[in-house]
């Protein structure tokens, strides 16, 4: 009984420790991304894991945004991008649920206590 109580507690931890690894979201995915005046515009991703290390960049109006501070650990990702409008700089925090070849994000503006909410997808 005993051995199988010691095997048992081997596989959970084997299954724990797999489920526990992050997602892996490397690869390029494609967003329609609410903006101020309500329309939409498709966003590209591309990111790169590195153990719980993200990097990568968003598609902006005039080139690419590199991501700064990402993180993914286990199915959360998260990461900063800084943009400027007419000289001024403005922090979106954005934080994603990966699901299979979507991931949910919710985007936030520093100092703004409203979010934006948006699908994400892998690109085939």
């Amino acid at each position: 009984m005993k051995g199988r109580t010691v095997l048992l507690l081997a596989v959970l931890a084997l299954v724990s420790a797999v489920s526990a690894q992050a997602a892996d979201v490397t690869g390029k995915w494609i967003a329609q991304v609410p903006g101020r005046d309500g329309q939409t515009r498709e966003t590209t991703f591309n990111f790169k894991v590195d153990g719980e290390k993200l990097t990568g960049t968003m598609s902006g109006r005039d080139a690419d945004i590199p991501l700064q501070d990402g993180k993914v650990q286990g199915d959360a990702i998260s990461f900063v991008v800084v943009r400027s409008f007419g000289g001024n700089e403005m922090k979106i925090s954005d934080k994603g649920k990966v699901a299979g070849d979507e991931i949910k994000f919710t985007s936030q503006r520093e100092g703004s206590d409203q979010a934006r909410e948006f699908t994400a997808n892998r690109a085939k």
